[in-house]
């Protein structure tokens, strides 16, 4: 967060849902400066996990795992709520 100039005391990672992808909606994850108002605020250790209420209904219960081996680097999502998801990894529907 410090290499995009986010404080990692006030900024997080912004998780959220978005219409697109081959299986109609797809993931978002970028960094953040501050949460908005009506986001829900996860705090793992010294990380910041800000989600909107939009996204929240799909995203709940979902595990989110980062994996960084000679084959692939990069998140896993283990939502229980997608009924179907891409080859890709990054896409689903509920």
């Amino acid at each position: 967060m410090e290499k995009e100039g986010i404080s990692p005391e006030q900024g997080g990672l912004r998780l959220g849902v978005q219409g697109g992808g081959c299986s109609g909606l797809s993931y978002n994850i970028r960094f953040d400066t501050q949460p908005r108002e009506r986001d829900r605020v996860f705090v793992f250790g010294d990380l910041r996990l800000f989600v909107d209420p939009k996204s929240f209904i799909y995203l709940s219960g979902m595990v989110l795992d980062y994996e960084s081996t000679l084959i692939k680097q990069g998140f896993n999502f283990i939502n229980p709520n997608a009924s179907r998801s891409c080859g890709c990894g990054s896409s689903f529907s509920a």
